[in-house]
């Protein structure tokens, strides 16, 4: 792997403003004028300028491609039994206890042994076939969102990877190489796969993939859709309790900072970029409409599709919020990165098109590209991986209403339709169907490694 590039710039920021860790915050500048400037003329990292859907790479046999696919036909109906138990039971972030025992239940049927609690999180864990040879890896999530439980899909995530697994693992002696499942919990927020990362739990592995589930027969394209990097802020600002009618003059009106930093960001959404997005909400805004607020606090998500885009994105807002504080005479304790910062995802194209090649086998029609994002969109903690490793993250759509979208109640009801488990099996094939290609070919591997290389190599946050 080549050096890694820390993210932050040189510059120190008001010994207010800190990480979660207590480090202090780096900037390089307020003024986005010049990166945005080389936003618009610039070709963005991962863009490809020959647009074709062919891969010159034989890939895996094709006898051992078949008896892949029959294999996860025949664990279909244990695949749907696992997506329908995590959906009943749907569990959050770093306390997704039930639903890996209940896959580790599965991949222990099969004869594999899985190892939880890894990499220091007790909801994590992993299984491998293989001792040396190229290392491919496939990833799992399993954890839910509050209230509305499997709203997106990591329940179909959970029960693909495993069936992938669970197929291809017969055939990775013959091919010469090394199979894992890679359990990362806390997607919807946490970072989980940050945190595995940071453990080395991908360390000897030289190639990563997993299936999203998506909006009715979308499919993602061959040249990735794209994700945006996003990171957190938390925001605390005190001033001085008073008596709102007989003393107002003596207080100092922490909510009144919290407003004028919320309505300054809203004003800041007009001169951003359309792959920028922010968005907040006010957490605490004072105790008693007759008492002076002395405490009052925010927490925003500061999105972009771009590194570099992110980084200016997130200077803007701290220097709203320190301004907020400034203008109402409160102080403001600033908490960045409270959870780790998502990387925008760089799918490997090359890869991409081995997964498209099954996927289409399958009867799914694939389109090509943008190759650029043109608005901002979700994050994923598999954009960190990578940016570690070569790695894809297409999605796949469940088949249900177009008008059924991830995050409510009615798309975690659509991941147990019919429609949904053959989604699953579909995306289990077309994922096991990729990474044998990429065991079985050393000219693929190599194809793939250098257009990693050639699109930025490795980068990481500066921890």
């Amino acid at each position: 792997m080549s050096s890694e590039t820390p993210l932050s710039g040189n510059t120190p920021l008001s010994a207010e403003a800190r990480t979660s860790t207590g480090a202090p915050l780096t900037r390089t500048g307020t003024d986005p004028l010049e990166v945005y400037t080389a936003y618009a003329t610039s070709t963005p990292t991962g863009t490809v300028t020959e647009i074709t859907a062919g891969t010159p790479f034989a890939g895996a046999d094709s006898s051992v491609q078949a008896r892949v696919a029959e294999r996860i036909e025949g664990l279909r109906e244990e695949l749907r039994a696992l997506a329908i138990d995590l959906y009943e039971h749907p569990e959050l972030g770093f306390n997704e206890h039930r639903s890996v025992a209940r896959i580790a239940e599965l991949l222990t049927r099969h004869g594999f042994a899985p190892e939880v609690g890894t990499f220091g999180l007790d909801t994590a864990f992993v299984a491998s076939v293989g001792t040396t040879g190229p290392h491919f890896a496939i990833v799992a999530e399993y954890d839910a969102l509050p209230e509305i439980g499997h709203a997106c899909g990591h329940n179909i995530i959970a029960a693909l990877a495993a069936g992938a697994f669970i197929a291809l693992a017969p055939e990775v002696t013959s091919l010469g190489g090394r199979l894992s499942i890679i359990g990362t919990p806390a997607e919807e927020g946490g970072g989980g796969k940050e945190h595995v990362l940071r453990a080395g739990g991908f360390d000897g592995v030289d190639a990563a993939g997993m299936v999203h589930p998506s909006v009715g027969n979308q499919v993602s394209p061959i040249y990735g859709s794209g994700t945006s990097g996003v990171r957190r802020i938390r925001v605390r600002y005190r001033g001085r309790a008073g008596h709102a009618a007989a003393s107002p003059y003596l207080g100092l009106n922490a909510l009144d900072a919290v407003v004028t930093a919320y309505q300054s960001i809203a004003q800041l959404r007009q001169h951003i970029l359309p792959i920028d997005r922010i968005h907040g909400i006010i957490t605490n805004g004072g105790v008693a409409p007759n008492v002076v607020p002395e405490l009052a606090e925010a927490e925003f998500l500061v999105r972009s599709s771009e590194i570099e885009t992110l980084k200016v994105l997130t200077e803007r807002v701290l220097d709203i919020l320190e301004a907020a504080a400034l203008a109402t005479g409160t102080t403001a304790e600033i908490d960045a990165d409270f959870e780790p910062p998502y990387l925008p995802l760089k799918p490997n194209v090359l890869l991409n098109k081995h997964w498209a090649r099954h996927l289409e086998e399958r009867g799914r029609v694939v389109p090509l590209t943008p190759a650029r994002p043109t608005q901002g969109g979700p994050s994923t903690d598999m954009g960190n991986v990578s940016w570690a490793i070569p790695a894809v993250h297409p999605a796949l759509g469940l088949g249900g209403a177009p008008d059924v979208l991830p995050h409510n109640a009615a798309f975690a009801e659509s991941t147990i339709e019919p429609p949904a488990i053959d989604a699953l099996v579909d995306a289990a094939i077309a994922l096991a169907g990729l990474a044998a290609d990429y065991l079985a070919d050393a000219e693929l591997r190599t194809a793939v490694r250098e257009e990693f290389d050639r699109n930025g190599g490795v980068r990481r946050w500066q921890e």
